[in-house]
């Protein structure tokens, strides 16, 4: 029996006559369909229907992929090759219930065994990934997921909406603390997520919100099986395309090819390409020598160092994407003397971004103002840079030490790892906070001596990584719970009536300019009392040998490798 033809959303209609009137590009209409439900192929269709005033900027979107999914990378070409190992450099951390993880490393192990409901890809378009589709009600406040039938684990068990309610359930027990509780806390909980049968699922959201399907890729959202005990090394069954054979924290670990994978190539067998990944624990110097000797093949986020040593190396490749990746420097808000607003503004004007910039990161990124909202983010707001002031920084902490009775120099402890380019944002803060009263003294730790501890410094720099939509980090880390806790990300103990209100209005506003406005005011709000400060938004690379084909940056860092395949 044929399937019903997929309704368009409305506001698509909406979307398309904003982009033949030049209100929106090409890139942000795309993104906007495909959201709401429309496949690529339907999207560009609409899109070059409409014959924007204003030239899109962008270059043309991907076709849609043919098979099960659209694929996550360009189309591979039909002279791929099968079998080969990718060895790959990556610090290899604790990984229990995949829910709670909170670093993309973890992220990269898991996703090879477990997959999503959905897939964005590095065009940061959201596709259908274990679901085959999802509508959304005109009011986008109900969405119906439609999942994909006959895929199973890797222990035989058949995919159905069960596992997907027991996981969503997992993500929404404080008990389990992923990030998730406060990334879909506008959901309202579990009575609002309907079984309607075993392959469709209806959530009815509290409030409405857009940015549902690419929720769903957030890196601890993998949908595991209903006999999930929580803990992920001792029972790593997923949906994906490998296995997981060993895994050693701190050491390495092995994954193999799963023959009976739902996906097929393009030369019609079941992906994936490679026989075997291994990643390896190694220090980062030890990588770039490693890559240049054949010892492995790719490394995990390389440093701007690492991308000017190998960019010119014959047989390795670098490919690279802008992002919203960046260093976010934070304070506990419920902390002296971080409480007072005077002291988290006095450290914001110590930073002169472009020369952290040049220090940490050779320039290969863009200054960003004091809001966790990038220029990569649809829905940015730009705002004048601020300047480097320390002599405004001086005066504020002399107005709050005389309010306390103390001497300056304010003496506080940075802590943050050292693995990107944290030390020298560190560095660089020390020396050029010292003239506005400030003595910092550095805790650089190896990665796991910061992430074991991450949401309880009071003042660090947290690597955060790329989210396509200005809306769904913020979520993540700055808000409350319905209980009025801090949700699990939210390390800086920050939580702001009006800037809840303000980001609650954006995730319902549909009109993309009008959220822009909305977002004024949430960067202002940052800015003006907010825990952080963002110097720059940082370029990241993909540097793999040249004989591994198919491959691309993603600006989130993931893994996408069911696609890569190796020269013989």
């Amino acid at each position: 029996m044929s399937q019903p033809t997929p309704r368009i959303h409305p506001l698509i209609y909406e979307a398309q006559d904003q982009l033949r009137r030049g209100r929106i590009t090409r890139r942000e209409f795309m993104r906007y369909a495909t959201l709401l439900g429309a496949s690529v192929a339907t999207a560009s269709a609409l899109a070059a229907c409409a014959q924007p005033t204003a030239p899109a900027q962008e270059g043309a979107a991907p076709a849609e992929g043919g098979g099960a999914a659209a694929p996550a990378q360009e189309a591979a070409p039909a002279s791929v090759q099968r079998g080969g190992t990718l060895r790959k450099a990556m610090q290899l951390q604790r990984i229990d219930h995949p829910a709670r993880m909170s670093w993309v490393e973890a992220a990269n192990v898991v996703r090879q065994v477990a997959e999503y409901l959905t897939l964005t890809g590095p065009d940061n378009i959201t596709r259908p990934y274990l679901l085959e589709r999802w509508e959304a009600s005109d009011d986008v406040q109900t969405w119906t997921l439609y999942l994909r039938k006959g895929i199973t684990f890797n222990n035989g068990q058949e995919l159905t909406a069960d596992d997907v309610i027991f996981t969503i359930g997992q993500w929404l027990d404080p008990d389990v603390g992923s990030s998730m509780l406060g990334l879909i806390s506008y959901w309202g909980g579990m009575e609002n997520v309907e079984k309607v049968d075993d392959y469709t699922i209806r959530l009815h959201l509290q409030s409405p919100n857009i940015a549902v399907p690419e929720h769903l890729f957030h890196y601890p959202a993998v949908i595991l099986p209903r006999t999930f005990e929580g803990d992920f090394i001792k029972q790593p069954v997923g949906t994906g395309a490998f296995t997981l054979a060993e895994y050693a924290e701190g050491e390495r670990a092995v994954l193999k090819a799963r023959p009976d994978y739902w996906q097929t190539g393009v030369d019609g067998q079941p992906l994936p390409y490679l026989d075997e990944i291994i990643y390896v624990s190694i220090d980062k110097d030890a990588a770039v020598a490693a890559i240049q000797a054949g010892q492995i093949d790719s490394i995990y986020q390389p440093r701007p160092s690492d991308y000017l040593a190998l960019k010119d190396v014959p047989g390795i490749s670098v490919y690279s994407v802008g992002t919203a990746q960046t260093f976010v420097l934070r304070v506990r808000v419920d902390l002296e003397p971080w409480d007072d607003n005077r002291v988290r503004t006095a450290l914001k004007k110590c930073q002169d971004r472009e020369k952290i910039l040049q220090l940490s990161y050779f320039g290969e990124g863009l200054v960003g103002i004091d809001a966790h909202v990038s220029p990569v983010h649809p829905e940015y707001c730009e705002q004048p840079i601020p300047a480097y002031d320390p002599e405004g920084a001086r005066a504020l902490l002399e107005e709050y030490a005389a309010e306390k009775g103390i001497e300056l120099p304010l003496r506080v402890t940075l802590a943050t790892k050292n693995d990107e380019a944290e030390p020298e944002i560190a560095q660089a803060l020390k020396e050029l906070a010292e003239p506005a009263g400030f003595d910092i003294t550095l805790d650089i730790t190896e990665p796991s001596g910061y992430w074991d501890r991450w949401t309880e410094v009071d003042l660090g720099i947290t690597a955060w990584t790329h989210r396509p939509l200005g809306i769904m980090v913020l979520p993540l880390a700055y808000i409350a719970d319905e209980e009025g806790k801090p949700v699990p990300w939210n390390e800086t103990r920050w939580v702001d009536e009006e800037f809840t209100q303000k980001l609650r209005e954006a995730e319902r506003t549909l009109d993309l300019e009008a959220r822009r406005e909305i977002m004024c005011d949430i960067e202002a709000i940052m800015q003006e009392r907010g825990p952080i400060g963002i110097s720059y938004w940082k370029n990241v690379w993909n540097i793999t040998r040249s004989e591994f084909q198919n491959v691309v940056a993603h600006p989130t860092s993931y893994d996408l490798l069911y696609e890569i395949w190796k020269e013989a």
